[in-house]
């Protein structure tokens, strides 16, 4: 397992997996995750603080102008002891059933998004592997 920490997000991943696109802004970051196959994982941090909820609404409007229909569901989970709100997902994308996932909450330099996106091609080999990203998630003080 590889390990990365940045404005005190600790988080493992997969060595198979490769780290494609690491962006870098004033107001945070972002860093995308790609396993083997088509799974991928987006992990962004934003310091100026949005509530956790607007960043959700901004990834929900993304999924909604590119595919017409997509069922959405309210989710909960504990992310590094925390609450973290999200959305489950489900859409089609070239006539394949995707799934994917939205979480966000407080970090301790601002707040974080995580979304995950796995197809039902790939969903029993990656998606245990992307839900382990997230359990791991530790948040220093």
């Amino acid at each position: 397992m590889r390990e990365l920490s940045r404005d005190g997000l600790t988080f493992r991943f997969p060595e198979a997996w490769k780290v494609v696109e690491e962006e870098a802004a004033e107001a945070g970051w972002t860093l995308t995750l790609q396993t083997p196959g088509d799974a991928f994982a987006l992990i962004r941090l934003d310091r100026t603080l949005p509530e956790p909820g607007e960043m959700l609404e901004e990834a929900l409007a993304g999924l909604r102008s590119e595919y017409r229909d997509i069922d959405v569901e309210t989710a909960l989970e504990t992310i590094a002891g925390d609450v973290a709100v999200g959305h489950d997902v489900e859409f089609l994308s070239l006539d394949l059933p995707v799934s994917c996932w939205t979480r966000s909450f407080h970090g301790p330099a601002g707040t974080v998004l995580v979304y995950c996106q796995v197809s039902d091609a790939d969903r029993e080999e990656h998606e245990p592997a992307l839900r382990n990203l997230t359990a791991s998630m530790i948040l220093d003080d």
